[in-house]
């Protein structure tokens, strides 16, 4: 008895008072019904276990203190959701969200209640009163026909396409003004907030190649697909959901009968079909598998172009080293003219006695000058050479 824990009404108002007074994340459940009411759960995880039949094993894959990549796995009566910080169990009859009161769960689990309180009136609760805030977006065509486990994962998969296109989106309204900035001047500031930008690109790239990796995964196998197809085994199956206590957490009600005989009849038309048929799974996946794949195609864009600016950098600095070098060359064939013209002046300027140091006065003009003039033609033909050999610009 102590493992069934307590249940909490969802105040997400609260939940966010919750969380900053705390400091670290929530380790509560929320659990949404088809309806969209949602309730919190504070109970641990052999609970969660015996309500949805999964095993440890699953629900370790949803442990926030542990890193494991993004996975969407199908098990017989659920469906175990890992996409970044969207971390759910989805049924045939109800999803569980871990750490509701996360700054990026609210808003998830907001559009799961708005869909599904919206398709509970479309399918003519007799409480639909309870969800008359919502009546100005329901439309006479607006009823979805699909599994409830499919109208839950789509907004999963919606939730983590979208924030993954706006943190690249993000990282794009940076990058390219840093990185133009930095081809027009190179400074060590520049240099470190491309270096920050281009290391943010590069996990964020990892984050979406791992969704996109699962997506994939999931459409190359139909049996993967099939086993996500949770209404169906449960429409197909001998007998009723078992009553063994998992389930019995609410009063009886007379409205969860006819709940989960909605969410059968609603899979009907997928029940009538082949039990292999996925297509409309498949329809769902690739749709925001072309999404997920948009996305790391624009971060795919944004690094080409950080290495075509990294490029351009280099072919920069490497002119200014061959300007360097020049430079070096110019003043190294003067230095060595120079040293020329040096060494005979102090050669004649020794104070030692010759003979025809006398009456030979004019000789050291001429020694002056022709020194000179070899000096400035060896500095000249030292810079023809460098010049012909392309060690200079013209």
């Amino acid at each position: 008895m102590g493992r069934e824990g307590s249940v909490v009404p969802a105040d997400p108002q609260q939940q966010q008072q919750a969380a900053k007074k705390k400091g670290q994340p929530s380790r509560s459940w929320i659990l949404l019904d088809t309806a969209g009411r949602g309730t919190v759960l504070n109970v641990d995880k052999y609970a969660i276990m015996h309500r949805v039949q999964i095993h440890a094993r699953d629900l370790r894959i949803l442990d926030p203190l542990l890193s494991y990549p993004s996975a969407i796995l199908g098990r017989e009566r659920a469906i175990v959701v890992n996409l970044e910080h969207i971390k759910a169990i989805i049924t045939a009859e109800e999803v569980l969200l871990r750490d509701p009161s996360d700054i990026n769960v609210i808003p998830v689990v907001e559009e799961l209640q708005r869909r599904l309180a919206v398709n509970a009136i479309c399918q003519g609760q007799d409480d639909a009163e309870e969800y008359s805030h919502v009546q100005n977006d329901v439309e006479a065509d607006e009823d979805d026909e699909s599994p409830f486990e499919f109208r839950a994962l789509e907004v999963a998969l919606e939730a983590i396409c979208s924030f993954l296109a706006a943190r690249t989106t993000e990282l794009e309204t940076a990058a390219y003004p840093a990185l133009d900035e930095l081809t027009s001047k190179i400074s060590s500031r520049n240099l470190d907030r491309v270096r920050k930008l281009k290391s943010a690109m590069t996990r964020l790239t990892a984050r979406v190649q791992k969704v996109r990796d699962e997506l994939e995964q999931l459409l190359d196998d139909d049996d993967d697909m099939a086993d996500l197809y949770l209404s169906r085994k449960q429409v197909g199956a001998s007998s009723p959901i078992s009553g063994s206590g998992a389930q019995n957490w609410f009063p009886a009600s007379p409205t969860i009968g006819s709940k989960i005989s909605r969410a059968s009849r609603a899979s009907v038309a997928t029940v009538r079909g082949d039990e292999d048929d996925v297509e409309e799974l498949e329809m769902l996946l690739e749709a925001y598998f072309m999404q997920i794949d948009g996305t790391l195609n624009k971060l795919t864009t944004l690094r080409e172009y950080i290495d075509d600016t990294e490029d351009y950098i280099n072919i920069q600095l490497d002119n200014h080293r061959n300007q360097l070098i020049q430079l070096e060359l110019f003043l190294s064939s003067g230095t060595v003219s120079l040293s020329i013209y040096s060494l005979v002046a102090a050669i004649f300027g020794m104070n030692i006695p010759y003979d025809w140091n006398n009456n030979h006065g004019y000789m050291f003009k001429w020694v002056v000058i022709v020194t000179g003039t070899a000096c400035a033609f060896l500095f000249i033909v030292v810079i023809a050479y460098a010049r012909h050999k392309g060690l200079v610009g013209s």
